[in-house]
């Protein structure tokens, strides 16, 4: 698109750009194909576009995806591009605020990447919305100004590295690829831009508790020039930390690695375990076919030798009628990685389903005292473990607060969510939540809408 054609459409389209909503449209081509590229595309992909403006980034997706979703705040700009992009079905428009938009639905695809020309006056709080833990994204190629990838970018005891530094670099590994300069722009910026990758981080960074690690790290910058000692929770013995972890006294936030966050947030942890994974001496209650109980043995037997045993899950609802998912910690032996139930385990030898069921809401999500009715049962076979299952639920109006080293990540979802993303990519899920997820069902009609 040449600066013509944008000058045309804008005034086609009414109009006149914003230096309130960050409004620089790119008008190099060759930069636009580029970028685009850095996506790495496949035929099954999902692209999310956030601010596509007049589409010069759009129209370098077109046919080479399944899927493609524009972001655009503009009201007049989302009514010109739907009009452009009219007679492509693969193509949805969607007139929102970025900032405010719900990404929870974003699950329900197989791959779906995040591609934005993202506007210097939101990129923050864009950024915070769509990549904050959990993120549905694989894949994330983004401009912004030079100063705020700068600033993601950092490395400790410069004046860039910050809150924003910490909070991306814990969920993102990102890599500054190309600068781009004021003349690709109409208008033209004052400084230049720079685009970036991203990629979620693997398994590089130790179990933690990222909600207490966001904590510490706002904490610590609160007064960035004072010793991080002043910053922290009166509670914390920083002279028996600082030895531990082999930093300064005097340290100050700035001066602390990613790493050394990640080490200070395990140690300060009330709720952390040391990486043990799961008891394989637990002994848990033995079954038969009728779920009469016919003994105990040693957890890891049971499941080396598929013997029948017992199970609960728990389904945790909030006043909204949202249900909380689990992600489920890399350091489980079943499942790890995948998403399930609000709660779950093993029937222990001598309890009963109730019983385990008031347990493991305490164990796994801090809510005691709460009562649980029973929904469904399940018979015991490949899809559960060969588990024998009751299925529970409880409404909470609580905060729930999770144990690291079993679970990575939780998020409270709609019903409908859920429903379309179980149907779209049931791998994302334990086979037992799915197995749940039909008994749910069954036992809320009309509640999908």
């Amino acid at each position: 698109m040449t600066a013509t054609e944008l000058k045309v459409i804008l005034d086609e389209a009414g109009v006149i750009p914003s230096k309130r909503l960050g409004q620089n449209f790119l008008i190099d081509q060759n930069t636009a194909g580029w970028i685009v590229d850095q996506l790495q595309l496949q035929p099954d992909d999902t692209v999310v576009e956030v601010g596509p403006g007049t589409g010069a980034l759009t129209e370098h997706l077109v046919g080479k995806v399944a899927r493609v979703i524009l972001v655009e705040f503009d009201r007049r700009l989302a009514e010109y591009l739907t009009k452009r992009f009219a007679d492509r079905p693969e193509i949805t428009v969607i007139n929102h605020d970025a900032v405010r938009l719900d990404v929870r639905p974003f699950f329900a695809h197989k791959n779906v990447k995040l591609l934005g020309n993202l506007p210097y006056s939101a990129g923050g709080a864009i950024l915070r919305n769509f990549l904050k833990g959990p993120s549905p994204f694989k894949r994330a190629v983004l401009m912004l100004q030079k100063e705020m990838v700068d600033r993601i970018l950092a490395g400790p005891r410069c004046k860039d590295y910050g809150v924003l530094t910490l909070r991306m670099q814990c969920e993102w590994q990102g890599e500054p690829v190309k600068i781009v300069p004021p003349s690709c722009f109409i208008p033209r910026p004052l400084i230049d831009s720079t685009v970036m990758t991203l990629e979620p981080r693997q398994a590089e960074l130790p179990v933690h508790d990222r909600r207490l690690f966001d904590e510490l790290v706002r904490r610590g910058f609160a007064q960035r020039r004072k010793q991080l000692r002043k910053n922290l929770p009166t509670d914390i013995d920083w002279g028996v930390l600082s030895k531990r972890l082999d930093l300064l006294p005097t340290a100050r936030a700035e001066e602390l690695s990613l790493n050394d966050w990640v080490a200070l947030t395990r140690e300060v942890d009330p709720y952390f375990k040391k990486e043990e994974g799961q008891g394989d001496d637990e002994m848990l209650a033995v079954v038969d076919e009728n779920d009469t109980v016919i003994g105990s043995e040693r957890r890891d037997v049971i499941h080396r030798d598929g013997i029948r045993h017992r199970a609960v899950h728990i389904f945790a609802l909030n006043p909204k009628g949202e249900i909380f998912l689990q992600k489920r910690s890399r350091l489980k032996d079943n499942c790890p990685g995948l998403w399930d139930s609000s709660a779950a385990g093993h029937v222990d030898a001598g309890e009963e389903y109730d019983e385990c069921a008031a347990r493991e809401l305490e164990e796994e999500l801090g809510l005691g005292d709460h009562e649980v009715r029973e929904v469904g049962k399940l018979g015991a076979h490949a899809n559960t473990g060969w588990e024998h299952v009751r299925l529970y639920a409880t409404l909470t109006k609580e905060k729930v607060r999770f144990p690291c080293v079993e679970i990575e990540y939780g998020e409270w979802f709609t019903m409908p969510q859920i429903d379309e993303w179980a149907e779209a990519v049931p791998n994302d899920f334990a086979p037992g939540f799915l197995a749940c997820w039909k008994v749910w069902k069954e036992a809320n009609p009309g509640r999908f809408e």
